[in-house]
């Protein structure tokens, strides 16, 4: 019956009170339905340049990369709930801290193997917090979980910190357990699950672009008080799981509270790069995909790219809003993309809300590929860049690397987007550092305006055949240089399109802007460059903008908070017109979404300055809260 409960309900129903009101912030999105939005008002466009520092803190859980550790990659959200904010580290410990003054209440450490097994370095992306539908007055009926690399989930006591011992073994679970099928990592847990109900659905990360077998995508589903498993959702089909792999979920999720389904952004399969592996369908690859919270059943799909070979993954949380489209109440998801394009789709059945079409795309060169024929694109809402296309050589880069960025971009094949990779070179636009990313974006639920960051970056792709790849590999980064995708006849080589000596973007500005759309309606209400780009010491102008990593916290009062740049600033945005009012230099890039919350009658809104490489070298371990002066 859950199946039908839920197809039946066809009626636009509102998501719950308690989705769109809770001053809490209890999730890595702030609520199940991702929207990122509190309805606190304290803090408004008028008082919020008087915002100042309540408290930091450094937690001491930090690696520059210099010595016996990995460098550190923190975009941990914070989590408040239980009059308690929880942190999450790079070094897998929990700490519990005082909201009002930044104090430490308890700590507790998963003695976890500090070492980068799937990752470039130690990477943790928060906590989560969940309470037993029925309190019992047991220890361990409000709980925080914690995922390692290593592939353990553990589970404490949301008080203080004690392991939960009914929780699998003692506290913690060994997911690994479940990795079946080309077990050539473990089933890394950077993202925390998702809990809803009595349940908690948890997926995984890998170690990307090095095979191309690898474990198969699944999400399980377990009791958040005893770990055991009570269902598996598979994305590959089991009669080729073997010979490729991923379509995995390593971001977050979203739950429909009110219709009992469960939306997943599955990313793409393995390798990442080339398909000749693969070349049957994978429908559920590089999708979203909606399924029975009680019974892990498939309710819909809708495939974004067919056969992907551009490792467009399905990125993050799909933000679930209640619209009014021409007079109908619609229940609707806004899904993010890598590709620039937003995906308006009705939750109950996967259908486009707005145009989407199928257009025609190159054919691939690449030994024993199959690119597909067509791809899914989306004209409403207006993407970023309306024409799709690559910005173009940007003059000043071409004069400072005396006519490099030109000659390269002729060089390579560019036929717009969905470009296959290529032994030539290929431009990528956007690349997979492009677009919008993990932090997705934010939504008023009772206007259904949205606001999203995207980024504005363009990737070279050089496939290698087997035996030049042997000759020519290098080194690499995290998510850049050289990459063997071993089992497949390609390695590759992928690089940011920029001047050999000075680093210059060679496409023209903005690399990243911040838009506000009317879901309603699909109409882009305003769009700025955001952020500015550091290079040499200098922040340049902030009409080029910067490419960003993490998302917007929206407020009623009209405010949006985010971090996500290069310049290491956190900045509160008038919704309304997309103008910076306030803003607060900190140690390095604020690469998690922020979180803002009502903690003893007071408004505050906490960022983790963690950092990540892939935007700059500078990472940090300080978190700072902001309010009101008292």
């Amino acid at each position: 019956m859950p199946l039908l409960r839920t197809l039946l309900l066809t009626a636009a129903l509102p998501l719950s009170a308690a989705a769109q009101t809770s001053t809490d912030w209890t999730g890595f999105h702030g609520n199940l339905a991702a929207q990122k939005f509190s309805p606190l008002t304290q803090i408004t466009p008028e008082n919020v340049t008087s915002l100042e520092r309540a408290w930091e803190l450094h937690t001491g859980d930090l690696s520059l990369g210099d010595g016996d550790l990995p460098k550190t990659i923190w975009s941990a959200t914070p989590i408040y709930a239980n009059e308690t904010l929880y942190l999450g580290t790079p070094f897998y410990r929990i700490l519990a801290i005082d909201p009002s003054t930044g104090e430490e209440k308890w700590s507790f450490d998963t003695d976890s193997t500090l070492e980068a097994l799937t990752q470039p370095g130690l990477k943790n992306r928060g906590v989560t917090y969940w309470e037993a539908e029925e309190q019992t007055g047991r220890i361990c009926d409000k709980a925080v979980y914690i995922g390692t690399m290593d592939a353990r989930l553990f589970a404490v006591d949301a008080n203080n910190g004690v392991p939960c011992e009914e929780f699998a073994d003692g506290g913690q679970l060994d997911v690994n357990q479940w990795n079946t099928t080309n077990d050539k990592w473990p089933l890394s847990l950077l993202q925390p699950p998702t809990a809803y109900g009595d349940q908690l659905f948890v997926g995984w990360a890998g170690k990307d672009w090095e095979y191309a077998e690898a474990p198969a995508g699944t999400v399980f589903s377990i009791d958040a008080r005893t770990g055991e498993l009570q269902w598996t959702v598979e994305f590959i089909p089991s009669e080729i799981r073997a010979k490729t792999g991923t379509a995995n979920i390593w971001t977050a999720m979203t739950v429909d509270e009110e219709r009992g389904i469960l939306y997943l952004p599955v990313s793409s399969p393995s390798p990442n790069y080339w398909g000749g592996n693969r070349t049957q369908d994978i429908p559920l690859a590089t999708s979203v995909t909606a399924v029975d919270t009680e019974t892990g059943e498939i309710i819909w799909s809708r495939q974004l790219v067919h056969h992907d070979i551009w490792d467009y993954d399905t990125n993050a949380a799909p933000t679930l809003v209640d619209l009014t489209v021409e007079g109908e109440k619609v229940p609707a998801l806004v899904q993010t993309s890598k590709q620039g394009m937003l995906y308006v789709l009705n939750r109950e059945t996967g259908e486009p809300i707005f145009d989407w079409e199928e257009r025609v795309v190159p054919a691939s060169t690449a030994m024993g590929e199959k690119a597909s024929p067509t791809q899914p694109f989306v004209t409403t809402p207006e993407p970023p860049n309306a024409s799709m296309e690559w910005p173009g050589v940007w003059g000043f880069a071409d004069l400072m690397s005396f006519g490099y960025c030109s000659r390269k971009a002729a060089e390579l094949d560019y036929q717009g987007l969905f470009t296959p990779p290529s032994e030539q070179g290929s431009l990528i636009w956007p690349g997979t550092a492009g677009g919008m990313q993990w932090g997705g974006g934010a939504v008023n639920p009772e206007t259904g305006i949205y606001y999203v960051n995207t980024s504005h970056v363009v990737q070279i792709l050089e496939l290698f055949p087997r035996e030049e790849y042997d000759k020519a590999a290098g080194g690499s980064a995290n998510e850049s240089g050289f990459y063997p995708q071993t089992g497949s006849p390609y390695g590759f080589e992928l690089t940011q399109f920029v001047t050999p000596t000075l680093g210059i973007p060679c496409w023209k500005p903005p690399f990243g802007a911040l838009l506000a759309y009317d879901m309603n309606t699909g109409e882009k209400l305003w769009e700025e460059p955001f952020g500015a780009v550091q290079q040499w010491g200098f922040y340049m102008p902030e009409s080029w903008g910067s490419p960003t990593i993490g998302g917007p916290a929206l407020t009623a009062s009209g405010l949006l908070f985010i971090g996500a740049s290069m310049d290491d600033r956190v900045r509160a945005i008038d919704a309304e017109t997309g103008k910076v009012l306030w803003s607060d230099l900190l140690e390095a890039p604020v690469v998690a979404n922020p979180a803002v919350f009502e903690h003893e009658g007071e408004q505050y809104v906490v960022f983790v300055s963690g950092g990540n490489t892939i935007l700059k070298p500078e990472v940090s371990d300080q978190v700072v809260a902001y309010r009101l002066p008292r």
